[in-house]
């Protein structure tokens, strides 16, 4: 045989991107919808579903398809509705119902919850929106179990937001979900924010994406990050910052919503995700890349804060990589 007759073999085609629709119509509020956009723009295949010539705020928007597409996408976004004193558009009710009744999933952003109690969905389910609204939705729909005190909330095929920067820690927990930690993280760093807030970490969060420089905590964030390896106490991350252990849990509070030893271990877990879904190393070698020490203490960890050991995660996160995100309800 002509060795020029030899062909390499070709590698396997990559799986389809996720679809995901964002659900359209007049009084929609532009932060969430450019949101939901730049987070979906990559790594998904995105289509804008809408009644047609959509404004939201200032900005006039002409939807890929109508309304009727949304049940051919895996996930609907439903971005913030301006109005809450207003009824969302039936024909916007109907479509997001139908398309969750398809087996898709379904998320909505800010006050978009309120297209989601209108469609049903959160009849019977545990729901966010922006604390300013949590009263009104509650009241208007007794059956939804509404949560003023976090961030998001993921019941599976139904998710819900709270405002503003918690839409967007609901988009990367989603992108999370579907391409792994590390596809999450590179967003996050294309964005310039944080990779990861806990879902239920509170709402009242003064400044929840700090910029370097910009607060006295914004020089200790990336040098924590890049000694997650290091045995850490309070007490370094205090004198790192130059105060006190008293005054660091102060900043720490206000900054992030919760003690500098939770988000600390928050980091760790989200380094040793990280290094379960892209790597073969070991449960010890990941729990010395992560300053958990050791791989019982790594795994006891792990387990109480993600709800399964490491080993099942590497599983899940491998299989996933592999193949194309099943649709809700497939």
């Amino acid at each position: 045989m002509d060795p020029r007759d030899v062909r390499p073999a070709s590698s396997p085609a990559p799986p389809p991107a996720p679809s995901v629709a964002l659900a359209v119509t007049d009084g929609m509020l532009h932060f969430e919808l450019s949101i939901a956009y730049e987070v979906f723009s990559r790594d998904y295949d995105l289509t804008v579903c809408g009644p047609g010539p959509v404004r939201a705020g200032r900005f006039l928007l002409e939807p890929d398809h109508g309304l009727d597409r949304l049940r051919d996408a895996r996930t609907v976004v439903v971005p913030g509705w301006a109005d809450v004193d207003v009824a969302p558009p039936a024909a916007l009710v109907d479509a997001v119902r139908a398309a969750h009744d398809a087996g898709a999933r379904v998320a909505s952003l800010c006050t978009g919850a309120f297209v989601l109690a209108a469609a049903g969905l959160l009849d019977g389910r545990r729901a966010t929106t922006h604390w300013a609204h949590t009263d009104v939705l509650a009241a208007r729909h007794p059956r939804v179990t509404v949560d003023p005190d976090v961030l998001y909330v993921d019941d599976g095929s139904v998710l819900t937001s709270a405002g503003k920067a918690a839409a967007l820690d609901l988009c990367l927990h989603l992108v999370r979900l579907d391409h792994g930690s590390a596809v999450a993280n590179t967003v996050a760093r294309r964005l310039v924010v944080p990779p990861h807030r806990d879902g239920g970490q509170a709402q009242f969060v003064t400044t929840p994406v700090p910029a370097p420089g910009n607060h006295p905590l914004g020089e200790l964030f990336p040098w924590v990050m890049a000694r997650l390896d290091w045995p850490l106490t309070v007490e370094d991350l205090a004198r790192r910052a130059g105060m006190s252990s008293r005054h660091l849990a102060r900043h720490f509070r206000a900054v992030t919503g919760t003690t500098p030893l939770r988000w600390l271990l928050a980091q760790r877990i989200r380094r040793a995700q990280e290094l379960l879904e892209t790597t073969d190393d070991g449960m010890e070698s990941i729990a010395a890349a992560t300053g958990m020490g050791t791989a019982t203490t790594l795994r006891r960890h792990f387990a109480r804060t993600v709800g399964v050991p490491p080993d099942t995660y590497r599983r899940t996160f491998r299989v996933r990589a592999t193949s194309q995100p099943a649709r809700a309800g497939d």
